[in-house]
Protein backbone atom coordinates (compact mmCIF):
# COMPACT_ATOMS: atom_id res chain seq x y z
CA UNK A 1 0.00 0.00 0.00
CA UNK A 2 2.75 2.55 1.12
CA UNK A 3 4.41 1.85 -2.73
CA UNK A 4 0.89 2.67 -4.36
CA UNK A 5 1.09 6.36 -2.75
CA UNK A 6 4.70 6.77 -3.04
CA UNK A 7 6.70 9.28 -4.81
CA UNK A 8 9.78 8.43 -4.01
CA UNK A 9 11.95 9.50 -6.43
CA UNK A 10 9.81 10.88 -9.07
CA UNK A 11 10.52 14.81 -10.43
CA UNK A 12 8.44 17.07 -10.24
CA UNK A 13 7.96 20.31 -11.75
CA UNK A 14 5.42 23.04 -9.40
CA UNK A 15 5.14 26.29 -11.11
CA UNK A 16 4.33 29.35 -8.50
CA UNK A 17 6.39 27.45 -6.09
CA UNK A 18 7.50 30.28 -3.68
CA UNK A 19 4.55 30.82 -1.76
CA UNK A 20 1.00 29.71 -0.85
CA UNK A 21 -0.39 26.56 -2.22
CA UNK A 22 2.66 26.14 -4.65
CA UNK A 23 5.35 26.18 -1.53
CA UNK A 24 2.76 23.72 0.38
CA UNK A 25 2.62 21.55 -2.40
CA UNK A 26 6.38 21.47 -3.11
CA UNK A 27 7.36 20.59 0.57
CA UNK A 28 4.80 17.90 0.29
CA UNK A 29 6.23 16.12 -2.83
CA UNK A 30 9.55 16.91 -1.24
CA UNK A 31 9.10 15.07 2.04
CA UNK A 32 7.83 12.40 0.42
CA UNK A 33 10.88 11.93 -1.58
CA UNK A 34 10.34 13.25 -4.68
CA UNK A 35 12.75 16.00 -6.50
CA UNK A 36 11.05 19.14 -7.33
CA UNK A 37 12.16 21.47 -9.57
CA UNK A 38 10.42 24.75 -8.70
CA UNK A 39 9.16 27.52 -10.56
CA UNK A 40 7.85 30.84 -9.50
CA UNK A 41 8.61 34.48 -10.88
CA UNK A 42 10.69 35.93 -7.93
CA UNK A 43 14.29 35.86 -8.88
CA UNK A 44 15.17 34.08 -5.53
CA UNK A 45 13.29 31.52 -3.42
CA UNK A 46 15.81 30.97 -0.89
CA UNK A 47 13.43 30.36 2.31
CA UNK A 48 11.87 27.75 0.44
CA UNK A 49 14.99 26.25 -0.86
CA UNK A 50 16.73 26.21 2.53
CA UNK A 51 13.30 24.66 4.02
CA UNK A 52 13.30 21.84 1.19
CA UNK A 53 16.99 20.79 2.02
CA UNK A 54 16.46 20.66 6.22
CA UNK A 55 13.50 18.61 5.20
CA UNK A 56 15.73 15.98 2.96
CA UNK A 57 14.49 17.39 -0.15
CA UNK A 58 15.83 17.28 -3.52
CA UNK A 59 15.54 20.85 -4.84
CA UNK A 60 16.41 23.39 -7.32
CA UNK A 61 14.46 26.44 -7.76
CA UNK A 62 14.16 28.58 -11.64
CA UNK A 63 12.96 32.02 -11.60
CA UNK A 64 10.49 32.05 -14.77
CA UNK A 65 7.62 35.08 -15.44
CA UNK A 66 5.33 32.44 -16.53
CA UNK A 67 3.77 35.28 -19.28
CA UNK A 68 7.07 35.43 -21.19
CA UNK A 69 6.84 33.28 -23.88
CA UNK A 70 10.92 32.84 -23.98
CA UNK A 71 11.34 32.09 -20.71
CA UNK A 72 8.80 29.00 -20.93
CA UNK A 73 10.57 27.69 -23.79
CA UNK A 74 12.93 24.90 -22.76
CA UNK A 75 11.30 24.77 -18.95
CA UNK A 76 10.43 21.08 -19.39
CA UNK A 77 13.72 20.34 -20.90
CA UNK A 78 16.03 22.18 -18.34
CA UNK A 79 14.37 20.24 -15.51
CA UNK A 80 14.80 16.73 -17.30
CA UNK A 81 18.49 18.16 -18.18
CA UNK A 82 19.04 18.57 -14.27
CA UNK A 83 17.63 15.55 -13.01
CA UNK A 84 17.44 13.13 -15.92
CA UNK A 85 13.52 12.31 -16.13
CA UNK A 86 10.29 13.93 -15.33
CA UNK A 87 7.12 12.52 -13.68
CA UNK A 88 5.17 15.10 -12.52
CA UNK A 89 4.05 18.58 -13.26
CA UNK A 90 2.01 20.58 -11.09
CA UNK A 91 0.03 23.67 -12.77
CA UNK A 92 0.01 25.62 -9.68
CA UNK A 93 0.94 29.37 -10.79
CA UNK A 94 -1.57 32.10 -10.80
CA UNK A 95 -2.89 35.50 -9.53
CA UNK A 96 -6.48 37.23 -8.72
CA UNK A 97 -7.69 40.60 -9.68
CA UNK A 98 -10.20 41.96 -7.96
CA UNK A 99 -12.24 44.47 -10.41
CA UNK A 100 -15.70 44.83 -11.52
CA UNK A 101 -16.72 43.21 -14.73
CA UNK A 102 -17.74 46.45 -16.01
CA UNK A 103 -14.35 47.48 -15.67
CA UNK A 104 -12.25 44.86 -15.93
CA UNK A 105 -9.34 46.00 -18.25
CA UNK A 106 -8.66 44.36 -21.36
CA UNK A 107 -4.68 44.13 -20.43
CA UNK A 108 -5.56 42.33 -17.58
CA UNK A 109 -8.29 39.70 -18.70
CA UNK A 110 -5.24 38.72 -21.50
CA UNK A 111 -2.71 38.52 -18.26
CA UNK A 112 -5.25 36.07 -16.86
CA UNK A 113 -5.44 33.87 -19.67
CA UNK A 114 -1.74 34.14 -20.68
CA UNK A 115 -0.80 32.91 -16.84
CA UNK A 116 -3.55 30.54 -16.31
CA UNK A 117 -4.63 29.12 -19.24
CA UNK A 118 -1.84 29.70 -22.35
CA UNK A 119 1.23 28.93 -19.97
CA UNK A 120 -0.47 26.08 -18.80
CA UNK A 121 -1.14 24.97 -22.20
CA UNK A 122 2.19 25.34 -23.69
CA UNK A 123 4.38 23.46 -20.20
CA UNK A 124 1.64 20.75 -20.39
CA UNK A 125 2.52 20.07 -24.09
CA UNK A 126 5.82 20.23 -23.04
CA UNK A 127 5.78 17.90 -20.52
CA UNK A 128 3.53 15.88 -22.51
CA UNK A 129 5.92 14.96 -25.32
CA UNK A 130 8.74 14.16 -22.86
CA UNK A 131 6.01 11.82 -21.32
CA UNK A 132 5.05 10.17 -24.01
CA UNK A 133 8.94 9.30 -24.62
CA UNK A 134 9.64 7.95 -21.18
CA UNK A 135 6.21 5.51 -20.81
CA UNK A 136 3.57 7.92 -18.93
CA UNK A 137 3.48 10.74 -16.28
CA UNK A 138 0.82 12.81 -14.33
CA UNK A 139 -0.08 16.06 -15.10
CA UNK A 140 -2.00 18.28 -12.30
CA UNK A 141 -3.95 21.56 -12.85
CA UNK A 142 -4.67 23.65 -9.52
CA UNK A 143 -8.35 24.68 -10.27
CA UNK A 144 -10.84 26.18 -7.89
CA UNK A 145 -13.73 26.45 -6.54
CA UNK A 146 -14.60 29.50 -8.75
CA UNK A 147 -14.18 26.42 -11.88
CA UNK A 148 -17.60 25.90 -10.70
CA UNK A 149 -19.51 29.50 -10.02
CA UNK A 150 -19.65 32.66 -10.46
CA UNK A 151 -18.77 35.55 -7.87
CA UNK A 152 -18.40 38.78 -7.92
CA UNK A 153 -15.07 41.19 -9.13
CA UNK A 154 -12.94 38.05 -9.86
CA UNK A 155 -14.14 38.05 -13.80
CA UNK A 156 -11.02 37.16 -15.31
CA UNK A 157 -9.95 34.58 -12.64
CA UNK A 158 -13.04 32.42 -12.66
CA UNK A 159 -13.45 32.58 -16.35
CA UNK A 160 -10.12 30.90 -16.85
CA UNK A 161 -10.68 28.38 -13.78
CA UNK A 162 -13.57 27.60 -15.73
CA UNK A 163 -11.69 26.90 -18.84
CA UNK A 164 -9.02 24.83 -16.85
CA UNK A 165 -11.72 22.08 -16.50
CA UNK A 166 -12.53 21.77 -19.86
CA UNK A 167 -8.91 21.52 -20.55
CA UNK A 168 -7.93 18.85 -18.05
CA UNK A 169 -10.96 17.00 -19.88
CA UNK A 170 -9.79 17.55 -23.34
CA UNK A 171 -6.14 16.75 -22.37
CA UNK A 172 -7.04 13.42 -20.74
CA UNK A 173 -8.81 12.45 -23.10
CA UNK A 174 -6.26 12.91 -25.82
CA UNK A 175 -3.33 11.39 -23.47
CA UNK A 176 -4.91 8.65 -20.90
CA UNK A 177 -3.49 6.26 -23.81
CA UNK A 178 -0.07 7.21 -23.44
CA UNK A 179 0.24 6.76 -20.32
CA UNK A 180 -0.36 10.19 -18.78
CA UNK A 181 -3.19 10.77 -16.46
CA UNK A 182 -4.20 14.86 -16.55
CA UNK A 183 -6.71 15.61 -13.17
CA UNK A 184 -7.49 18.47 -11.43
CA UNK A 185 -7.72 19.48 -7.53
CA UNK A 186 -10.16 22.69 -6.74
CA UNK A 187 -8.97 24.27 -4.11
CA UNK A 188 -12.09 26.60 -1.82
CA UNK A 189 -11.11 29.10 0.41
CA UNK A 190 -7.48 28.74 1.57
CA UNK A 191 -5.53 30.67 4.51
CA UNK A 192 -2.94 32.00 1.62
CA UNK A 193 -1.77 35.39 0.35
CA UNK A 194 -4.84 35.53 -2.33
CA UNK A 195 -7.15 35.56 0.19
CA UNK A 196 -6.06 37.68 2.84
CA UNK A 197 -7.72 40.71 1.95
CA UNK A 198 -10.87 38.21 2.38
CA UNK A 199 -9.26 36.63 5.92
CA UNK A 200 -8.17 40.34 7.19
CA UNK A 201 -12.38 41.50 7.01
CA UNK A 202 -13.80 40.06 10.23
CA UNK A 203 -17.22 40.39 8.86
CA UNK A 204 -16.85 38.95 5.05
CA UNK A 205 -14.69 36.30 6.89
CA UNK A 206 -17.89 35.29 9.51
CA UNK A 207 -20.11 35.32 6.56
CA UNK A 208 -17.62 32.92 4.55
CA UNK A 209 -17.46 30.20 7.61
CA UNK A 210 -20.72 30.54 7.52
CA UNK A 211 -21.22 28.76 4.10
CA UNK A 212 -18.27 26.20 5.02
CA UNK A 213 -19.92 22.96 6.27
CA UNK A 214 -16.38 22.19 7.74
CA UNK A 215 -16.25 25.34 9.83
CA UNK A 216 -12.78 26.52 9.04
CA UNK A 217 -10.65 27.85 5.69
CA UNK A 218 -8.79 25.43 4.10
CA UNK A 219 -5.00 25.28 5.49
CA UNK A 220 -1.80 24.64 2.88
CA UNK A 221 -1.35 21.21 4.20
CA UNK A 222 -4.78 20.32 3.30
CA UNK A 223 -3.42 19.40 -0.24
CA UNK A 224 -0.78 17.29 0.78
CA UNK A 225 -2.98 14.20 0.18
CA UNK A 226 -4.69 14.68 -2.73
CA UNK A 227 -1.80 15.70 -4.70
CA UNK A 228 0.07 12.67 -3.26
CA UNK A 229 -3.09 10.71 -4.61
CA UNK A 230 -2.82 12.11 -8.10
CA UNK A 231 1.02 12.29 -8.07
CA UNK A 232 1.44 8.50 -7.65
CA UNK A 233 -0.41 5.17 -8.76
CA UNK A 234 -2.81 5.30 -6.56
CA UNK A 235 -4.87 7.29 -8.95
CA UNK A 236 -3.68 5.34 -12.36
CA UNK A 237 -6.91 4.39 -13.42
CA UNK A 238 -8.32 8.19 -13.11
CA UNK A 239 -8.19 10.80 -15.88
CA UNK A 240 -9.88 13.87 -16.33
CA UNK A 241 -11.52 14.54 -12.75
CA UNK A 242 -11.21 17.21 -10.58
CA UNK A 243 -10.87 16.84 -6.53
CA UNK A 244 -12.61 19.38 -5.38
CA UNK A 245 -11.13 19.95 -1.73
CA UNK A 246 -13.52 23.17 0.33
CA UNK A 247 -14.02 21.98 3.37
CA UNK A 248 -18.00 21.04 1.89
CA UNK A 249 -18.39 24.55 0.29
CA UNK A 250 -20.41 23.12 -2.97
CA UNK A 251 -21.98 20.78 -1.45
CA UNK A 252 -24.21 22.99 0.09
Amino acid sequence: MDELFSVSGKVAIVTGARRGLGRAMSLALGRAGAKVFAVAKSLEADALVEEMREAGADCRYEPCNLLEPSMREGLVSRAIAHFGKLDILVNNAGAQQCLSAIDYPASVWQSDVDLMLTATLDLSQQAARAMMKSGGGKIIHIASISSFQGARNILGYSTVKHALVGMTKCMANEWASSGINVNAIAPGLFETDMASTVLRDEEKSRSLLGRIPSGRFGRPDDLDGPLLFLASDASRHMHGQVLVIDGGWLGR
